[in-house]
């Protein structure tokens, strides 16, 4: 029998004959790697494109998103559990393959795609696809990824995307080993990747009490942004909420994401979100020069777009994003 090496991502999983990788939807079928998954979403939604979160990234307007089931990483706090550390025969799927997947978008009103609530990375050839079809059709894509990937695969995708929000976990080894089942200098490498292309890249930060809230490691991960990714990269500290194998642990306090937000902006970054808080200084842009207000947020629902040409409509400053 011959196995196969995975290298799609970090793990480089060896599978032996029917095999699966960590994922649970790569295998070894005949000693040729095989997806499981290809044109089977278990979860198509239509969301404002500001649940991804993408602030910087055509605000108001509605996304199509879809997922298939599986994961490459474990994280013991994931709120998609059900379905990103489900095999994909015990989701509910669809048939929805890319050619059918654009139009599809367009019927529901959405201007662009996201790969999204599992991780794009594990369904790599039907996002990529999808992606390339979309471009062809003057539709835009939309990674929504822990970004745990090898850089081959993830430059040869990078052409057909348009913007990402990548969550960075934590900011140590140790969480990501512990909390993840990964590592943290992948994502790193990912995000100096991305950051280099014409694409918008943002950043979540879910912030789990107890394990990645110390405040010395978020000014580390702030700081690494501003010096290695720039200054304008939009950062989203995200309340944690009960879920999977920490469901007895507490909300993030609004305190602590309070805190991490004026650490972010110590270092320099110009563009910080809380997710999951009602806190309107923290859903809104502002213009980092003037400080006028250039789109107002309700939650999800964006209540006005100030900017013109992509700038700030009282002093001109141009400021980073697609809008």
């Amino acid at each position: 029998m011959t196995a196969v090496e995975c290298r799609l991502c970090p793990h480089r999983c060896v599978l032996a004959e029917n095999e699966r990788g960590k994922c649970r939807v790569r295998w070894n079928r005949n000693g040729e790697l095989k997806s499981l998954v290809y044109g089977r979403p278990c979860a198509v939604h239509v969301d404002p494109v500001e649940k991804k979160p993408m602030f910087h990234f055509r605000p108001g307007s509605r996304i199509f998103s879809i997922a298939t089931a599986g994961c490459n990483l474990r994280c013991k706090y994931c709120q998609n559990w059900s379905i990103s550390q489900a095999d994909p025969e015990t989701t509910r799927n669809e048939i929805l393959l890319p050619e059918d997947l654009i139009p599809t978008a367009r019927a529901n009103g959405c201007v662009s795609i996201a790969y999204t609530y599992t991780d794009p990375i594990i369904y790599y050839e039907y996002a990529f696809d999808s992606c390339v079809l979309a471009h062809r059709q003057g539709m835009e894509n939309v990674l929504v990824t822990a970004g745990y990937i090898e850089e081959k695969p993830l430059r040869e995708l990078l052409p057909h995307v348009d913007g990402a929000n990548v969550d960075l976990k934590g900011f140590s080894d140790e969480f990501y080993r512990e909390m993840c089942g990964g590592r943290l200098k992948p994502v790193l490498r990912t995000l100096e990747i991305m950051a280099k292309t014409d694409m918008v890249l943002e950043i979540t930060n879910l912030v789990v009490p107890g394990h990645n809230d110390d405040p010395k490691e978020i000014r580390e991960m702030c700081r690494w942004i501003a010096q290695n990714l720039g200054t304008e990269i939009p950062l989203h500290f995200s309340r944690f909420h009960p879920h999977n194998q920490l469901q007895r642990l507490p909300p993030t306090p609004a305190s602590t994401l309070l805190d991490a937000a004026k650490i972010a902006q110590s270092e320099g970054l110009k563009h910080v979100y809380l997710g999951n808080l009602r806190d309107a200084t923290y859903e809104n842009t502002y213009c980092p020069k003037c400080g006028a207000l250039l789109v107002e947020r309700v939650g999800f629902r964006v209540r006005q777009v100030k900017l013109q040409n992509g700038r700030c409509p009282k002093c001109s400053t141009s400021i980073y994003g697609r809008w």
